[in-house]
């Protein structure tokens, strides 16, 4: 059943600091709206206080700070795919945001946005998880930043405080010499959700190694990584069967995904032992 509009409020800041009230106040915070607005759609959306976050400037654009690309929370994949930066240092991050919905949700959706809405079969997690990407979070009391393989606690569920809102995420820069390997696996090439989603990156003494689709949250695969490092592959493959909990659901099985999983490992060993 579609969703009376006159049940909701949708309020437009004066910027950061105004945004930051209405949260406070109890206003939930909107960024692009593509999730959003399939569950107003739906006549499942439940809360029904908004902010509107697009026209606060505070929380756009891309930057090199030192070591790291501070990327805005409303920065749209769109701009991820088109700035130069993001394309030469963090490929899998593009490949993400490309392999995100269409054009449009390309236009619209933000990289906060699918990191707030704490989906685990989101497409840009995974990626930012093998970057090693730490999340900045503000609110009225200040900002603090968290490691994003921390930010996830459980299905939907973050440490994001009720008052804060995700500000900017900080993705440190890797040399040329780093495989960067990611792959969504779903049930067509485009406008799907995915499956399973494997994101790997590094060189043969350093692996960060990250999956979407497997667990209740986007995972990161300590285990998996320090046997991979070992040299001993079949260690890997039996700590990633411990480390995710596939489900059966509408759009695939557990047995599927678990399969997919390993294999994807494996292929990531196998790149990787190609590189000089």
């Amino acid at each position: 059943m579609r969703s009376d509009l006159a049940d909701f409020e949708l309020r437009a800041p004066q910027g950061l600091a105004d945004a930051l009230a209405m949260v406070e106040a109890g206003c939930r915070p909107l960024a692009g709206g593509t999730d959003v607005m399939v569950m107003l759609s739906a006549g499942k959306l439940a809360h029904r206080r908004w902010v509107d976050l697009w026209s606060v400037g505070e929380l756009r654009g891309i930057r090199v700070e030192g070591d790291a690309v501070s990327i805005g929370a409303l920065t749209t994949y769109t701009e991820l795919r088109a700035h130069p930066v993001v394309v030469h240092d963090l490929p899998m991050l593009v490949q993400a945001a490309s392999e995100t919905g269409g054009v449009a949700i390309q236009n619209r959706g933000t990289i906060g946005g699918n990191i707030g809405n704490a989906s685990p079969a989101a497409d840009s997690p995974p990626a930012l998880l093998a970057y090693g990407a730490e999340i900045e979070l503000v609110s009225k009391r200040g900002a603090r930043r968290v490691p994003y393989d921390a930010f996830h606690t459980g299905y939907k569920q973050t440490v994001a405080a009720p008052a804060e809102i995700i500000a900017r995420v900080l993705v440190p820069r890797g040399g040329a010499d780093r495989v960067h390997f990611y792959r969504k696996v779903g049930p067509r090439r485009a406008q799907a959700i995915s499956k399973v989603c494997f994101a790997a990156c590094g060189a043969k003494d350093d692996v960060k190694i990250a999956l979407g689709g497997v667990a209740p949250v986007p995972l990161r695969c300590h285990e998996v990584e320090r046997a991979l490092l070992a040299g001993d592959i079949e260690g890997a493959v039996a700590a990633l069967g411990r480390a995710i909990a596939p489900i059966d659901d509408v759009r695939s099985s557990a047995r599927y995904r678990r399969r997919v999983a390993e294999n994807l490992l494996r292929d990531f060993q196998a790149t990787l032992a190609r590189r000089p």
